[in-house]
């Protein structure tokens, strides 16, 4: 297909196909003639994985650029791949500071990871962000949410099992590889959508239980008064 083509199943402007190709993010199309060139339908596949890791996913183009440097890399393995994937949508943690408790929490996530029973080095792109967490919410006299940690843990554990299970299922190193990309990324905003549906839904039922106990309340004193 020409460019205008590409640009119109991918909805993706030709100047912006222009500038993914420029930054080293898409392959060249094949030249045809001095005038013309030609892509293909793994060009319009790389596009729309593009697009997602910068809508959705919300990398910068930098980040995608490394993740995709990995994705076509011959030397590529899906383990090294999950790990450049982690590291890409991992905030960056700034250093430690010297007036909270770092050392502290570090024990505190070593604890938990112990607890689990996970296999895991604290050169893990999450484990530095949950030091600063603990640390936050020390910091914040939060104990009540710093206790949620191991439920966190918990369904974070049975995710990645799933997450893992369904990746061994996928045909070819290729598939698994984008579906390490499309399971990291992508799969931490879908949980993030499904968390906060689920509050709407936690809370509309609080409220309503409150509701009616606030109500069975107002006639238990309405029926001793009338008595």
């Amino acid at each position: 297909m020409r460019i205008g083509e590409l640009a119109r199943s991918t909805g993706v402007s030709v100047a912006t196909v222009k500038y993914y190709a420029r930054e080293g993010l898409l392959p060249s199309g094949e030249r045809t003639s001095p005038n013309q060139v030609s892509y293909s339908e793994a060009h319009a596949h790389r596009l729309r994985l593009i697009r997602a890791m910068l809508e959705v996913g919300g990398l910068s183009i930098a980040a995608v650029r490394a993740v995709l440097a990995e994705v076509d890399s011959p030397h590529r393995t899906v383990h090294g791949m999950l790990g450049v994937a982690q590291s890409a949508v991992t905030r960056a943690v700034a250093d430690p500071n010297p007036e909270g408790d770092w050392a502290g929490a570090e024990r505190a996530v070593e604890e938990l990871v112990r607890r689990q029973g996970w296999a895991v080095k604290p050169e893990n792109p999450g484990w530095k962000a949950l030091v600063q967490i603990v640390v936050t919410y020390r910091d914040l006299g939060r104990g009540d949410l710093l206790a949620l940690l191991d439920e966190y843990a918990a369904v974070a554990g049975r995710l990645a099992g799933a997450e893992l299970a369904a990746l061994a299922r996928v045909p070819g190193v290729d598939g698994k590889v984008e579906g390490v990309v499309l399971g990291t990324l992508l799969g931490d905003a879908a949980m993030s959508a499904l968390r906060r549906i689920a509050q709407e839904d936690a809370s509309g039922r609080v409220s309503a239980r409150a509701q009616d106990q606030a109500q069975s309340q107002v006639q238990s004193q309405a029926l001793d008064q009338a008595l």
